[in-house]
């Protein structure tokens, strides 16, 4: 049985999410997912950037068994907490987990303040000889070794554990090089020549031969430690701030709402809101969940979720989302959706899964990191016999073999991918562009076509009238005005097109009377003594009245176009024809061509006529032999389907239920998060808005994305090819490849960070 928080304490079938404590780098990370791994059922995905676990499970496996497994190989792991139950008090504090990372990063921080103090003494005195007075180097042992042990100590206690467990990490490098340069250097200055009173030596940036006994390498063990501390911190502090998106989205809801119980307004924390609650939102706050409006009229901001600058209007019965400000008047809403279910935390969920998860270049990462460590080990036991037994001298092998050590500390390597991914799906979730998986990425580079669904997805997907025609005579506003009051009383599409735009247009409509709907034909009544008719020709020709030729002219074009046509009669005469369409989103032709930039083939699909189909297609700039029409709901997968079959990489974008399908079957799902539940549940990336620009925002973030992984990764793995070389022919100090091997880790971070700067063309 599975809990709402996803959890589960029995065993059976479910997914669970693990907050993950103790990993220090990609090793890790890879260790715990082959652990989880190894249970029957397990699914497991560990992230080392995130702290944490995705975990999939079946049969006889609960969650307690996985705390156990990961625990086991030596780190911690928590189940999320259950959620607060409805009308429980609220939580007043910031999370635990917050806490505890704020914690961590301020330890982590006295740590490193008090080693580089310790440090740089140790170091000034290493690299000016001139400064070596008598006795310098017992000094230097004194500031070194609380650096060593006590600085260095998050790094032994993990190799540590990692040895009891059999295995090997970054932090086995890291100890074995600090602690091995400690230990030769108390080594040379108790049995050596280096503790004499009045040595002295200088600091060189490559490694001459001697015997050993009087080289110290105190500089290089609290160097190394000091520089990785200071990798590690601007790595934690980069790592919290690429979760700042995904956390100001979950700060992004009300705290508390006034909701009306009995005729009077009481006003509880946003947590005891249920499903049914009717809460009123005054101008200026914010609507507190998802819900319908019952009351009031207003224009709600919406920019904070969607991006969209534009207020929406609202009225009786219009949707509205959690999280949105209500920027006019007082409005009554009626809560359909709350805690979990809500918008805003369903795009807070779809951020965090994709964050959790991995591309396939990362997959290769982990496998590299994975055995990177033993060879390293053994490259830094091979570098020492060799130097040692052709004669190089002691100092020059132990220098040499802990250089090899300490440069080839796989951090970069690991947090390539992690944390590119979790500042791209962070910065899209600020611009509503929610990407579901790191997989997507690998898609967006692939495609080539494009396919759009025309109605909701191009067109505004709702009836509008375009034209008036009238006959020789009439007053247009007149036949609006007339037409728009019969068609009052109807629920058809049509008829809610022309009564909005005549009340738009004229004002306050009369009533109707005598109202009655001719089946297929249009509507008949009564208004202010006329008797009106409107809908098809066919019902003006069974009440004998015939169009004049201009409107029949006007009607034909109309339809010629795939528009719909009506016609207005009243008193026994013609008066007019009204023209209605599903209008072209003023955006949709520059997304066109925008999604053309990109390399991509715009096709057109839809179910509606093919000559309605060519006048959308001719107006946004899509090609007539890229238009597919008359296509059933059910069949859309399958032209998709078509469209691979004949070699192409298809995204497809869609807002409908009949589109759901189709998005899952193509190489890359965009669904509008104007449409379905369902839409949305089968896309790869959601776009909250309901603008096509944002697609080709959506596919230009999610490649800047990819890109700045595969730089990434390039330049991490560049970074240690070229320096295990040059590490183990004893060019390199170890001093120097600690702080190379930690600015190779911060280079990393930088560089992801630089996808917050990514802007949405979208206007």
């Amino acid at each position: 049985m599975t809990s709402p928080s996803g959890t589960s304490t029995q065993p059976g079938t479910g997914s669970v999410e693990l907050t993950i404590g103790g990993m220090t780098c990609a090793s890790c990370a890879n260790r715990i997912e082959r652990k989880l791994n190894k249970l029957d059922g397990v699914t497991a995905t560990v992230n080392y950037a995130t702290e944490k676990a995705k975990v999939t499970y079946a049969g006889d496996v609960s969650v307690e068994d996985l705390v156990g497994q990961v625990e086991a190989a030596g780190y911690t792991a928590e189940p999320p907490p259950p959620p607060a139950p409805a009308g429980g008090p609220p939580d007043t504090g910031a999370p635990a987990g917050e806490e505890r990372e704020d914690g961590r990063l301020r330890a982590l921080r006295e740590r490193l303040t008090v080693s580089a103090v310790l440090t740089v003494p140790v170091v000034l005195l290493a690299m000016v000889p001139a400064w070596q007075f008598d006795g310098w180097q017992w000094i230097s042992l004194a500031l070194a070794w609380p650096v060593v042990v006590w600085g260095a100590w998050p790094f032994h206690r993990a190799a540590f554990t990692n040895l009891r467990h059999g295995a090997s990490t970054m932090d086995t490098l890291v100890s074995l090089g600090t602690l091995a340069a400690l230990g030769w250097s108390v080594y040379a200055l108790l049995f050596g020549s280096a503790g004499t009173l009045g040595m002295t030596h200088p600091f060189s940036f490559t490694i001459e031969r001697s015997d050993g006994g009087g080289n110290i390498y105190l500089e290089a063990a609290a160097g190394v430690t000091t520089f990785l501390l200071a990798g590690r911190y601007f790595e934690a502090r980069a790592k919290r701030r690429s979760g700042a998106a995904l956390r100001a989205l979950l700060e992004m809801g009300a705290r508390d709402v006034a909701v009306l119980r009995d005729g009077r307004e009481e006003r509880v924390p946003v947590e005891r809101l249920a499903v049914g609650d009717v809460f009123v939102v005054r101008p200026g706050e914010k609507i507190a969940t998802d819900g319908t409006v019952t009351e009031g009229s207003s224009a709600v901001d919406a920019s904070m979720l969607t991006g969209e600058s534009v207020p929406v209007e609202v009225r009786p019965g219009d949707a509205v989302t959690g999280a949105t400000i209500n920027a006019g008047g007082r409005l009554v809403v009626r809560a359909t959706r709350v805690g979990a279910d809500t918008q805003l935390a369903r795009m807070a969920r779809m951020v965090e899964d994709a964050q959790n998860g991995k591309a396939a270049v990362q997959r290769l990462a982990d496998r590299i990191s994975g055995v990177f460590v033993p060879v390293v080990i053994t490259l830094a036991v091979a570098t020492l016999g060799f130097w040692w037994g052709t004669g190089g001298g002691v100092s020059a092998a132990f220098t040499a073999a802990v250089a090899v050590l300490i440069i080839a500390c796989p951090c970069a390597l690991g947090l390539a991918t992690p944390t590119a991914l979790m500042v791209g799906t962070g910065r899209g979730a600020q611009l509503g562009i929610l990407i579901k998986g790191p997989e997507v990425l690998e898609s967006t580079r692939r495609v080539d076509t494009v396919v759009l669904d025309k109605t909701g997805t191009v067109t505004e997907g709702r009836m509008t009238l375009v034209a008036v025609h009238t006959a020789e005579g009439e007053d247009e506003a007149e036949v609006l005005r007339l037409a728009g009051a019969l068609e009052d009383a109807s629920e058809h599409p049509i008829a809610r097109a022309v009564a909005t735009a005549a009340t738009e247009r004229t004002g306050a409509l009369p009533a109707a009377e005598d109202f009655a709907n001719e089946e297929g034909l249009g509507v008949r009544g009564v208004v202010e003594g006329h008797a009106v008719l409107v809908g098809r020709p066919r019902l003006l020709a069974d009440w004998a009245l015939a169009l004049p030729a201009g409107l029949e002219r006007a009607l034909a074009d109309a339809e010629a176009e795939g528009r719909t046509a009506v016609a207005v009669a009243w008193d026994g005469a013609a008066r007019g024809v009204l023209v209605v369409s599903d209008t072209v989103k003023p955006t949709s032709a520059e997304a066109v061509a925008r999604l053309r930039e990109l390399g991509l083939t715009p096709v057109l699909l839809t179910g509606d006529n093919a000559r309605a189909a060519a006048v959308v297609a001719r107006e946004v700039g899509i090609d007539a032999d890229q238009v597919i029409a008359e296509v059933l709901p059910q069949d859309k997968a399958d032209v998709v389907a078509r469209l691979q079959a004949e070699g192409r990489s298809v995204a497809m974008v869609g807002d409908g239920v009949n589109d759901a399908a189709a998005l899952a079957t193509a190489d890359l799902g965009l669904a509008m998060g104007t449409g379905t539940d369902v839409a949305i549940e089968a896309a790869d990336l959601t776009l909250v808005r309901g603008d096509l620009r944002a697609a080709a925002d959506a596919i230009r973030l999610a490649r800047r994305t990819l890109g700045t992984i595969k730089g990434n990764l390039f330049w991490a793995f560049a970074y240690n090819v070229a320096s295990l070389p040059l590490a183990a022919a004893g060019l390199l100090n170890p001093m120097l490849a600690g702080a190379a091997m930690a600015f190779s880790s911060v280079f990393v971070v930088s560089n992801s960070l630089r996808l917050r700067g990514f802007t949405a063309q979208t206007a």
